[in-house]
């Protein structure tokens, strides 16, 4: 008999998926206590604590598609009012869980949003919350620093989810002494008052703090570009490594601030505004710039700290292949030498993706023509082929264990060999005829494969296909416990990706090692490596 799916690994469904489902939903998913019942159940048991612990541990590893669902949970902890301790836990450890502005705010917004229901009450500025939001401010006394961070803070995430920091402070009454000896006093003078009344203490408790606010305010009130001094607004972005948000967007189609912002610039925010930077014509062929890029695309060490998966590099590559993006109406040339160092990007990043823990797994990929048809949900810029062929080349890759195949209304080997490049994996797909969709068949195959000569067994069965079938004749959760029983394998996994699908339902959400994918996005494959190991059931 099946064991069901416990609160607790409901609650790592709702963390990591952004609902206690068993279903990752490309877009965003409005969260209610209604779709979060594990923790209304946890809290009843005297659980909460738990609850508290688990988004800590999962917020402090960034292993979550969305904070949203990390800081609503923590908030149903503030906001119930069945167990108090568990409440006054949160409050001691809500720094751990908000390490950003953006999180805090949002977690203001969660705890007093009116209309929850009567067991979660809509929270005041009481006491208890003041302090709370106060010693987020002033946590900044204790790091080293911790004056310059919070200036970082404050001035790259002024605005989100409706609250400003001075609103936040009038509210909340930190009390952080002039003579606390490390500036954070004089900052947050300066959130509440401005530059003019907090410069003299910055002065007396930290000078490089007062020249980097100066700097941002300086760069923040040149947003007129008819008397902008570009040369100084430029300088003062290098020498303070200010970022985007930094800077009016007014001004962001001007050349000189761009190549300022680059000298800087995260990878992950690089990689994202490659086509921003090709639009203004900073990344012409032979530019200083073009050999910046490329040179730090081609560093794998840089990549991997950044923890770049490769399907992260292969979305860029391909929006910026198109010449435009998905939003907006933004076009460029794309540069033929940055394209090339994507792709190879791309590949280098196989190496550094870590294996599963020897499983074995059966990768399947839908043969229809849908597959070529329109873009993936949550990839404007991919078709749900492209998106099966990548997972499929860095699974193949990285895992010693690997069998490829092609199914329709039966199901064939797949011409997909791990050594193969991208077009040449989807090639391959091209070769195979089309057909009708069932996604059992590779289910079914898999039991074949058990019960032949060979007596192969799968712990992982992965099915790409572009949607699920309105009618299918046998559900694929209903033929998937058929083989965990035959194969007496109770812990095998199926992972259902339909890239183009909106919504379906094939894994039971009280019944564990199912998981549905719906739609494809840059945190989908870090889902998958997450139930495949085992951390979500």
């Amino acid at each position: 008999m099946a064991v069901g799916v416990s609160d607790v690994e409901r609650l790592a469904r709702l963390l990591c998926l952004g609902c206690d489902s068993a279903t990752y939903q490309v877009g965003d998913n409005q969260l209610t206590p209604q779709n979060a019942t594990c923790v209304t159940r946890m809290l009843q048991s005297s659980n909460g604590q738990e609850v508290v612990n688990m988004v800590i541990e999962y917020s402090v590893q960034g292993v979550t598609a969305k904070q949203e669902a990390l800081v609503f949970a923590v908030a149903m902890c503030a906001r119930q009012r069945v167990d108090p301790a568990t409440r006054t836990y949160c409050y001691d450890n809500l720094c751990e869980i908000c390490r950003t502005p953006t999180q805090l705010f949002l977690f203001i917004n969660y705890c007093l949003t009116p209309g929850w229901s009567d067991e979660y009450p809509q929270i005041r500025w009481g006491r208890a919350f003041r302090e709370a939001i106060s010693r987020w401010y002033l946590r900044f006394m204790e790091v080293p620093n911790g004056a310059r961070l919070l200036a970082e803070h404050v001035t790259k995430y002024g605005r989100r989810h409706g609250w400003r920091h001075q609103g936040v402070l009038r509210m909340a009454h930190p009390k952080a002494g002039p003579s606390d000896g490390c500036g954070v006093a004089a900052v947050l003078k300066y959130i509440a008052k401005g530059l003019n009344e907090a410069e003299q203490d910055l002065q007396a408790t930290d000078a490089n703090v007062l020249q980097y606010l100066q700097a941002v305010e300086a760069v923040k009130a040149q947003n007129n570009p008819e008397t902008l001094d570009t040369g100084d607004l430029a300088e003062r972005i290098r020498q303070h490594k200010l970022v985007r948000e930094h800077v009016s967007t007014r001004l962001l189609h001007l050349p000189p601030i761009w190549e300022a912002l680059l000298e800087h610039m995260p990878m992950t925010a690089m990689i994202r505004n490659l086509g921003k930077m090709s639009a203004i014509g900073i990344l012409d062929p032979g530019s200083q710039n073009e050999v910046t890029i490329i040179t730090r695309l081609g560093d794998i060490h840089r990549l991997e700290d950044a923890r770049i998966h490769p399907f992260n590099v292969l979305l860029a590559r391909l929006t910026y292949q198109r010449g435009r993006g998905d939003e907006g109406s933004i076009r460029w040339v794309p540069n033929e030498a940055i394209s090339n160092a994507l792709d190879s990007a791309f590949y280098e990043t196989f190496t550094f993706m870590h294996p599963t823990r020897n499983k074995r797994f059966l990768l399947a990929l839908d043969e229809s023509a849908a597959m070529f048809q329109g873009s993936v949900n949550g990839c404007r810029s991919v078709h749900a082929a492209t998106a099966a062929a990548a997972m499929v080349l860095v699974t193949a890759r990285t895992e010693e264990h690997c069998e490829i195949v092609s199914f329709s209304r039966d199901v064939r080997p797949s011409d997909i060999q791990p050594e193969m490049t991208l077009p040449q994996a989807e090639n391959a797909m091209r070769r195979v005829p089309g057909g009708e969709t069932d996604c059992t068949q590779p289910i079914q195959y898999a039991l074949q494969r058990y019960e032949s000569p060979q007596h192969r067994q799968f712990d992982v069965i992965v099915i790409y296909t572009a949607n699920i079938p309105d009618r299918p004749q046998l559900s694929p959760a209903a033929v998937m416990q058929d083989y965990r029983r035959q194969a007496k394998l109770p812990d095998a996994k199926l992972v259902v990706c339909a890239m183009k699908s909106n919504g379906f339902t094939i894994a039971d959400p009280d019944v564990p090692n199912m998981l549905n994918v719906v739609g494809f996005d840059a945190y989908a494959p870090e889902v998958i490596r997450r139930f495949v190991n085992g951390e979500l059931m």
